[in-house]
């Protein structure tokens, strides 16, 4: 027997195993057909082995074993390989939460695992589309089909997720937490909706808009709303907590929120519409009466003690650790001080209530000086922390609570840095919406692998197993004889390994 190289009309070449029979060439088998010099080589050499075994030798040649793979590994290029860990781990935690997909909805859908992978601008975005799912798109590919991203599909992200949340808390949600932030645009000019205002980021001059945000026990997304930028954030959280109930027709929550929202409207407000709170107080901005109460309430590490106040129970504890730092703070504040009172640049415009000016007085008639009294006098307050309630929880429960606050604070850093929410590139208003709306289910996704993680006891944080998810490659190749085109996934580390069998 031996191999026949037979060239066809077409340019193609038969590879053929042909064995001599009475001066005849009898065909006993084509082993394919070759289009290209490196499939020729290919066929050569499965040829050749067909021939040992068909002779019944047991033991083919290693070095035709090492050139077929080697043929094989030379045919290969980068267009054979494709990203698909965003979709085989992030898209089957998208699919469980329920949101949409199917049809043009699909886009939407791998734009918000494209924030997950790849956060940025939107040339991340058609990176994104290249190497994850073979498709070549245009920047203004996108643009188009944020502008067809209508209100429609708001309520549908916020009741899906609200649902979802929802059932993780055994079909209960009892107590929300509020917060808001800003987000600045960059080289836009402001309009009736980006105005510049008080910025978090300390980004005054950029216009900007300002989101409300509420999150659930564990930081479960709720809901959202946006704001025009130079919205008080004071004013934002009675519509929100409406909005919320309008939607989801749920029973009156306890409200938690920090400090900031502290305001005596609010907490009118509050009460007037028969919500449950607790809010942060400021101990030292109480009354004179109030605060002489609290300076002889017997409080100390593990042991809150409470008065009443005309917005209901003043809870007060007291933390070693808070004390420390309270004292430092206070310390680089007096140091800053002393170094503008040095330069003489301080008049007695300066004596003021904002921040450590309070411990500045006038001595004579032109003299700014520091009254350290006031200064050492403020020690008392080193440790101590309010919390003003109108619930029956125990001081425990309500400390507890207020504590989970931090899960808001790591919902809004998430998505300012993990998700690169802000800066917002976009101009046009329906276009601002649609990226908060994709951000805002990225980030429900990302807390739902956050929980998977802990419960399949993965030893990754989101941040590296979203690192491991985007390397996932599978091998795309065509056999050489059928022609049959097939996918395998490369072979995963251990980490992607796990991320791939998780119990979704």
């Amino acid at each position: 027997m031996f191999v026949r190289k037979n060239k066809n009309r077409s340019g193609s070449v038969s590879i053929q195993i042909v064995r001599k029979v009475k001066r005849k060439n009898k065909l006993i088998k084509t082993v394919g057909i070759a289009h290209t010099k490196r499939e020729e080589e290919l066929l050569l050499l499965l040829a050749n082995n067909e021939i040992e075994r068909l002779k019944g030798v047991s033991a083919l040649f290693v070095e035709h074993d090492d050139l077929v793979v080697e043929s094989f590994v030379e045919s290969l290029s980068n267009d054979h390989l494709q990203k698909v860990g965003a979709e085989l781990v992030l898209g089957r935690i998208y699919q469980k939460i329920g949101f949409p997909q199917g049809g043009s909805l699909d886009y939407f859908k791998n734009l918000v695992l494209c924030r997950l992978v790849y956060p940025g601008s939107k040339l991340k975005t058609v990176e994104y589309f290249k190497k994850h799912l073979k498709v070549d798109v245009s920047v203004y590919s996108i643009y188009r089909f944020l502008d067809q991203v209508d209100q429609s599909l708001k309520p549908i992200i916020e009741k899906t997720t609200f649902n979802y949340t929802k059932k993780l808390l055994d079909g209960r949600i009892g107590v929300v937490f509020y917060d808001m932030t800003t987000l600045y645009f960059e080289a836009s000019e402001p309009d009736d909706y980006r105005i510049p205002g008080f910025n978090k980021d300390g980004k005054h001059q950029h216009p900007q808009i300002m989101i409300g945000l509420l999150v659930s026990n564990n930081g479960y997304p709720i809901g959202y709303q946006i704001f025009e930028g130079n919205t008080s954030e004071t004013k934002t959280l009675i519509p929100v907590l409406q909005n919320f109930q309008k939607k989801f027709d749920i029973a009156t929550p306890i409200v938690v929120a920090d400090a900031a929202l502290l305001s005596q409207a609010n907490i009118d407000a509050l009460q007037e519409h028969g919500y449950q709170y607790i809010l942060g107080g400021r101990v030292k901005n109480e009354t004179e009466v109030i605060k002489q109460q609290v300076i002889a309430l017997q409080v100390a590490e593990g042991r809150p003690q409470e008065i009443k106040s005309k917005n209901g129970r003043l809870i007060v504890s007291y933390s070693a650790g808070r004390a420390k730092k309270d004292e430092k703070n206070r310390e680089k504040g007096l140091k800053r001080l002393e170094s503008k009172v040095k330069t003489g640049k301080i008049s007695k415009q300066h004596i003021n209530n904002r921040g450590y000016n309070k411990y500045l007085r006038l001595e004579g008639e032109a003299s700014v000086n520091i009254d350290y009294q006031k200064y050492n006098a403020d020690k008392i307050w080193d440790g101590l922390k309010g919390y003003i309630t109108n619930t029956l929880l125990s001081r425990e429960e309500i400390i507890g609570q207020y504590s989970q606050l931090w899960q808001i604070e790591k919902a809004f850093r998430i998505s300012k840095t993990d998700l690169r929410i802000r800066p917002v590139y976009h101009r046009l208003r329906n276009r601002i919406e649609a990226h908060i709306c994709i951000c805002f289910a990225a980030y429900t996704v990302y807390k739902e692998l956050e929980r998977l993680i802990i419960i399949n006891q993965i030893r990754l944080s989101p941040e590296k197993a979203i690192n491991e998810i985007k390397e996932i490659k599978q091998l795309s190749y065509t056999l050489p004889k059928s022609k049959e085109t097939k996918t395998k996934i490369l072979k995963p580390t251990n980490e992607q390994e796990w991320l791939l069998n998780l119990e979704i």
